[in-house]
């Protein structure tokens, strides 16, 4: 639906839809704008934080930047913003991503060293997401086709849930899109099929290889999508009257095999629960980014958490909303907020997602609204 529409303008929408609902604080606050993006070129590039704060009506005083770590770059604009906040050197920050993938399809353009493959650093097939994911059904068969078609189903099955509850369009921005019949409104995430069933994904193709595991049901399908949020120190959050809704606790990065980069969020959690000495009982509600089915599969199993918790994505996930890469990081942590605020037991919260060329990344939150702190902080 956003064919028509410039990748650079779904991040300036998301930034003023922002402001918008934050009127208490005054623009020229804003100590920097990072915004992310996999694919840094055309209207993606010209060092995208600061193009799209100047679009979205910022003061000049505010500056801005990209950053890309492919899916986690908003991830990447959050953790490292809020470093600098708690490293007292900013107040109030804005951080997100975008990515326009039908224009900036991965990859695009891209001339990856030819030592990745001459000097074997890297598989052949490793800069290609789907095989990587074919490849973690090789390593571990226990992560068989019926348990990743079943966990797309219930994906599908659980986004529509919240749709129905209107869980997720307290988050969305609406944008006008240009189409053949005209002028029309963006209100909802397209592509949701919350009739899936297992007999109509057991008759897929698996486009990575032949007789494959990765389907078109229990993958993230290709999506265009901007987000964007706002980071504040305490202090400058009650001072402008800004709702908290979590406070970054820890996070973590890690490096695996390219050629199976969707475990990369097992070290990359692994470290973030060491440095915040937490263990994984602590943490009573996860978003696990959807890229394929297989790596949230292998995250639960190293952790002992069961395919069908009610802890792990309640809302569903990427397989039916969509990865548009850099950005999902962030969609990743409003779907936590707003959960925060329905579980008032819950204390800790976890944010992780795989990351292409053999990464991973996990940022462990606090809930503010947690029974320890009365009626939130």
């Amino acid at each position: 639906m956003y064919w028509n529409t410039r990748a650079d303008d779904l991040a300036v929408k998301a930034i003023t839809g922002l402001l918008e609902r934050n009127p208490n604080l005054p623009p020229e606050r804003v100590d920097d704008v990072a915004i992310a993006a996999t694919t840094q070129q055309g209207d993606q590039g010209l060092t995208l934080g600061r193009t799209a704060a100047i679009l979205a009506g910022l003061p000049m005083s505010v500056p801005g930047f990209a950053i890309d770590r492919m899916c986690a770059g908003a991830m990447t604009a959050v953790t490292t913003t809020g470093s600098g906040i708690g490293f007292g050197q900013y107040d109030v920050v804005i951080a997100g991503g975008v990515e326009h993938m039908g224009r900036h399809p991965m990859g695009l353009d891209a001339d990856p060293n030819p030592r990745f493959l001459t000097e074997k650093l890297v598989a052949a097939d490793a800069l290609n997401m789907g095989n990587t994911a074919e490849r973690l059904h090789d390593r571990f068969p226990e992560l068989t086709k019926e348990r990743s078609d079943r966990f797309g189903m219930l994906s599908q099955q659980k986004v529509q849930a919240a749709y129905d509850a209107g869980h997720i369009q307290p988050d969305l921005v609406p944008v006008a899109i240009r189409t053949a019949e005209g002028w029309g409104l963006a209100s909802e995430d397209e592509g949701r099929r919350p009739a899936t069933t297992m007999e109509g994904l057991a008759s897929l193709k698996t486009p990575f290889r032949p007789h494959g595991r990765v389907t078109a049901g229990n993958a993230s399908p290709l999506t265009d999508g901007a987000t964007a949020a706002i980071l504040a120190s305490s202090d400058a959050a009650k001072e402008l009257g800004l709702t908290t809704k979590m406070r970054m606790v820890s996070f973590g990065f890690a490096g695996v095999e390219p050629e199976v980069m969707g475990i990369g969020p097992i070290p990359s959690t692994e470290k973030a629960l060491k440095r915040a000495g937490l263990s994984i009982d602590d943490i009573g509600l996860f978003e696990l980014n959807e890229a394929f089915a297989v790596q949230v599969l292998s995250f639960l199993d190293h952790f002992g958490i069961a395919d069908d918790d009610a802890r792990v994505n309640p809302w569903g996930g990427a397989i039916a909303i969509g990865h548009p890469l850099a950005a999902s990081g962030v969609r990743l942590m409003l779907q936590l907020a707003r959960q925060f605020e329905q579980h008032p037991e819950v204390r800790y919260g976890i944010t992780a997602m795989c990351v292409g060329l053999g990464q991973g990344g996990t940022v462990i939150w606090e809930n503010p609204h947690h029974k320890r702190y009365g009626k939130g902080r």
